[in-house]
């Protein structure tokens, strides 16, 4: 099990409920150096936003060809994962006035000032007498003249990626006021072979795409693996034997189970928000309707009975709702009831059909599917129906999830013909669109929630 030691030490730095004060009476994103300074403005429901512009320094290394390699490896990977999300703007480092010799020290923020640096990441990569590896860095307001927060983590060398991605959560949530999501996986079905006859394994990968590991060998069909919110558990569905079953899947073991034994196919299962249950569709006859199980007694509960298709149901993070998709109307839309299958309603109204309904971690929203006029599109709706809007459509886009922020969306898009699908991202506000490197083809993914 990967063990990362968290944070010892704290610079001076505005406390993070005064600085979600002060972003939130922004209405968004800023470099918050006192009561009325903001570099950056961002609405999250809309328009472009302007990148802060950051410099980040190359983390010095403690001496050993090892520590310096590993410095200009977290370097990369912190600038590529701010730059990813959109929000940031690292600088080119050929354009950088001082050399950082000594993280410890002030910089010379005129230095940084002339570049139009707003924000500075310094740091180091130390190698410890007990063979771990000391990750330092520090955020500074280059325009304040002040540190904004300094941090430290022991692991072991070959952890050096993800105390990368932990450092810039850090940044993210320094300048934003919101968590970030770099130190995250992602799981999704690769698809390798000719179209006609495609091998589906279950996949593992940071967020970034790095670190691919297989969960499965392909010898049976895989559907829909979807995260445990508490634990390092996976629910999937698999056809084996001519029978779909749907497993817990243990990453840190790989130990797997049987859900449970139904007699006929079921379908998208999902964990309920406290990982002690999953929420799934069981097929009776032409019909489907939704069923929870309590993962410890086994114990199964009917939560809708209609003459029609009800599946892909997803509960609200504080599980006091759940929507799914029904064809009961004549064609698929998007439904909202109680946990205990009461005051079942329909939201939305809009010209198509409405599929794989996913509610934000936020609480907010509900991402969907939406298939109209030969396209299909990712969208986001308010839990009430309200507030319809498409972030990306294409040709055939499907199976969104969130980030456990809830501030980007991942999907899957298939353009048809000979290629297959792959893996892309796009922000809430419907900008900063970006495709996900996979070794083969790539859907049905799931975004982990933050590591622990």
């Amino acid at each position: 099990m990967t063990q990362i030691i968290r944070p010892v030490f704290a610079g001076p730095s505005i406390g993070r409920r005064g600085l979600i004060t002060s972003a939130g009476a922004l209405a968004g994103l800023g470099l918050v150096t006192g009561p009325a300074q903001a570099v950056l403005k961002l609405d999250v429901t809309q328009g472009t936003v302007q990148p802060l512009p950051i410099a980040i320094t190359e983390f010095v290394g403690g001496g050993s060809p090892q520590d310096i390699e590993a410095g200009k490896g977290v370097t990369q990977i912190i600038s590529a994962d701010l730059r990813r999300s959109g929000l940031f703007a690292p600088l080119d480092p050929a354009a950088f006035v001082e050399k950082i010799t000594n993280p410890d020290a002030s910089p010379r923020f005129q230095d940084w000032r002339v570049i139009n640096a707003q924000a500075l990441v310094t740091g180091r990569m130390t190698r410890q007498p007990d063979g771990r590896v000391k990750a330092e860095f520090r955020l500074w307001d280059v325009f304040a003249g002040q540190q904004l927060i300094g941090q430290q983590y022991f692991t072991q060398p070959e952890n050096w990626r993800r105390v990368a991605h932990i450092i810039a959560d850090a940044i993210y949530e320094r300048l934003t006021g919101e968590k970030g999501y770099f130190d995250t996986r992602i799981v999704f079905v690769d698809e390798s072979g000719p179209k006609e006859k495609r091998v589906k394994r279950l996949a593992i990968m940071d967020q970034d795409g790095a670190n691919v590991t297989y969960l499965t060998r392909g010898d049976d069909l895989v559907l829909t693996p979807r995260f445990s919110p508490t634990s390092q558990e996976i629910t999937y569905m698999s056809y084996g034997r001519g029978e779909p079953r749907v497993y817990l899947l243990n990453i840190e073991t790989g130990q797997r189970e049987v859900v449970g034994n139904f007699p006929n196919m079921s379908f998208s299962p999902r964990f309920a928000p406290d990982g002690q249950r999953v929420i799934l569709s069981l097929q009776q006859g032409a019909n489907s309707n939704i069923f929870v199980m309590d993962l410890r007694s086994k114990a199964t509960t009917r939560l809708t009975d209609t003459p029609a298709i009800d599946t892909a149901p997803c509960y609200s993070p504080d599980a006091t709702q759940i929507c799914f998709e029904s064809d009961r109307g004549g064609g698929s839309q998007i439904y909202v009831m109680n946990p205990d299958g009461s005051n079942q309603r329909r939201i939305s109204f809009g010209d198509g059909r409405y599929s794989t309904p996913v509610w934000s971690p936020r609480g907010d929203v509900i991402a969907f599917t939406k298939q109209a006029q030969g396209r299909f599109a990712i969208g986001l709706m308010r839990p009430d129906g309200s507030g319809e809007r498409i972030l990306t459509d294409g040709y055939h886009n499907e199976g969104p999830t969130f980030a456990p922020n809830g501030r980007v969306i991942m999907f899957f898009r298939d353009p048809g013909g000979a290629a297959g699908p792959q893996l892309y991202t796009v922000d809430i506000t419907g900008y900063n669109e970006q495709r996900i490197p996979t070794p083969s083809y790539a859907s049905d993914p799931a975004w982990s929630p933050l590591r622990s």
